[in-house]
């Protein structure tokens, strides 16, 4: 009981104190990030390969129309359907099976090949399309076509919000959020099975709504909140990090939750929650990164800020400049080199009662780190 409690109130302070702390920034552009793309609409995922290519998500909060999963070409600034435009193009009554419903985020695995997270609904708080709709699609980039689509209909609920995918190749399994119904899940790479793990615990979940430029944020007229989002695995593949949305992060070590795959016991939060330890105060937060040194960077919606995690668990500030307004997904590259999509979301349509307050034009920048990609993260 006493273990239980000490638990609750830690968990507590970690997910209240970035809520009690958050403000808009107001200072000075920082030289150091360069900016990468220059974009009419919202980017808020990107990826790229050890030859130079470079994948990115739309996140159409703006409103747009056009293709979520795209290939970029910076010599030309000009983009194509990936992996074609079928794939792109649903459309209401469309087969979700072969179409990306609402994609939440791509990335190269370290398998080189790319990973699209699909959420299955059209639209953020939208019915998922069961079973069909919510999947892991993997896009050979050899040949550019579909190799594999992991459907994630059992896994998931009609309120389930498919959010981001991380990998543990030595073990086979790739673990994801739920940031609709709080939980996380592993997938069984070789047989496609799925368990879920966490599922409503009090890690997983979400105390405080999300916001953004120290403003709190709503869908309608309930506060936003976005439950289990953010993780990133250790380089030496011994701990899962993950959080809510609204910050406070966690880990948990992975061979716990491979062995949820076979030990149904585990699945139970009784059983797998006293092993899961808070490990930092973060913000509300839009994305992470991890480093091949471990170090995991984490954008602060509230103060458009990027801190930098250490092993340890402490944190320093990295950069922080008013243009860093939402930035989603990152990725480390091997030039060394923070990737950070500044993706406005928190003016989209989804927080503002369908008006669009994106003010274009939008930029992903980057900023040299000094160390390359976690060897397990990506190619």
């Amino acid at each position: 009981m006493l273990f239980n409690t000490c638990r609750a109130l830690a968990i507590a302070l970690v997910a209240a104190i970035p809520y009690a702390t958050a403000q808009r920034f107001y200072g000075p552009e920082d030289p150091r990030l360069v900016t990468q793309l220059t974009t009419k609409h919202p980017i808020n995922g990107v990826s790229t390969t050890p030859d130079g290519r470079l994948f990115v998500v739309y996140a159409r909060v703006d409103g747009s129309k056009g293709p979520q999963v795209a290939e970029y070409d910076q010599s030309t600034n000009t983009t194509s359907a990936y992996p074609n435009e079928k794939w792109n193009n649903y459309t209401e009554g469309a087969d979700p099976a072969t179409h990306f419903v609402g994609v939440n985020g791509q990335r190269i695995g370290p398998d080189g090949n790319l990973w699209v997270i699909d959420k299955g609904a059209a639209a953020l708080g939208g019915t998922v399309l069961l079973p069909y709709g919510p999947k892991l699609v993997v896009i050979d980039t050899k040949t550019n076509e579909v190799s594999k689509v992991y459907f994630m209909g059992n896994a998931t609920r009609y309120n389930s919000l498919l959010d981001d995918v991380r990998f543990n190749i030595a073990t086979g399994k790739a673990y994801l959020t739920d940031a609709g119904s709080p939980g996380l899940i592993v997938l069984d790479l070789a047989t496609s099975s799925t368990s879920r793990v966490l599922d409503g615990d009090p890690t997983t979940d979400a105390t405080i709504p999300v916001s953004a430029e120290g403003t709190a944020l709503h869908i309608g007229s309930k506060p936003a909140f976005i439950y289990a989002d953010q993780l990133e695995v250790s380089p030496d593949t011994k701990y899962l990090y993950y959080q809510p949305a609204n910050g406070g992060m966690f880990r948990v070590e992975t061979k716990l939750l491979d062995q949820a795959t076979y030990n149904s016991s585990l699945n139970s939060n009784s059983i797998l929650g006293p092993y899961v330890e808070p490990y930092a105060n973060t913000p509300s937060t839009g994305g992470t990164a991890i480093d091949a040194q471990g170090n995991i960077y984490v954008s602060d919606t509230d103060s458009q800020r990027i801190i930098k995690i250490f092993p340890n668990s402490t944190m320093t500030l990295l950069v922080q400049d008013p243009r860093l307004l939402w930035v989603d997904a990152m990725w480390v590259d091997s030039q060394q080199r923070l990737w950070m999509p500044a993706a406005q979301l928190n003016r989209g349509t989804p927080f503002n009662g369908g008006k669009n307050l994106v003010e274009p034009p939008l930029h992903v920048f980057s900023m040299d780190i000094g160390v390359g990609p976690s060897p397990v993260d990506h190619a």
